[in-house]
């Protein structure tokens, strides 16, 4: 069994955030960057991810996808890098909690929004985050006046959920309000999350350098 660590990923994708995640962690991995139309449906992909999506990642011959699964699973096999509160913590539930909350309301309501797709007032019990509104109001009270979300240090699931509002601000699927603002102001600015950017940022560029030739 190898103990190689292989991240599949495109730069112009959730893969970011595994990126900021495995930077954090600080171990050695080998990227490999898939194209959307040819690789990611490649037959040797597929076998990696059948959904034929990333990220995803490959670690002693365990494959795991979907962003927050990786965040935690990482957390988990490299302890040494803090990312988790302790399993005897209160605050290991908190971190569960906010974790799974961003990659299931939040997720689902913003792509639903961006999708142009407002939940009937009389459907909201049908959909798991209700609506917009609420999801985000309770997406502010967790982070509001603090500086990290499951308790007084940093945690993959800040990884996770900072991704989900930095990016969200960008594109407009989620409003810049203060809270978020100041929260995401102050875990963007971690080096593993600079470092992280650099790298996906220049393979954007070399792919556009590529295409433009």
């Amino acid at each position: 069994m190898s103990d190689e660590l292989v991240f599949y990923t495109n730069p112009m994708s959730r893969g970011r955030i595994v990126r900021w995640m495995l930077e954090e962690v600080g171990a050695p991995y080998r990227t490999v960057v898939l194209d959307y139309a040819t690789s990611m449906k490649a037959p040797e992909y597929l076998a990696v991810n059948p959904m034929g999506k990333v990220p995803a990642i490959t670690h002693r011959g365990v494959t795991v996808t979907e962003g927050a699964a990786i965040c935690a699973y990482l957390a988990d096999a490299f302890p040494e890098a803090g990312l988790a509160p302790p399993t005897t913590s209160p605050e290991r539930g908190t971190y569960y909690r906010w974790l799974m909350f961003a990659c299931g309301p939040v997720e689902a309501a913003v792509t639903n929004k961006s999708l142009g797709f407002v939940v009937p007032d009389d459907r909201r019990v049908m959909a798991g985050y209700g609506c917009l509104e609420d999801t985000l109001n309770a997406l502010e009270r967790a982070v509001a006046g603090k500086a990290y979300i499951a308790g007084d240090r940093f945690s993959a699931a800040d990884v996770y959920v900072g991704s989900q509002i930095g990016w969200g601000m960008m594109f407009g699927s989620i409003e810049k309000r203060p809270a978020f603002e100041a929260y995401w102001a102050g875990i963007s600015q971690r080096p593993a999350a600079k470092r992280a950017a650099e790298i996906d940022d220049a393979l954007v560029a070399k792919a556009k350098e590529a295409a433009d030739a």
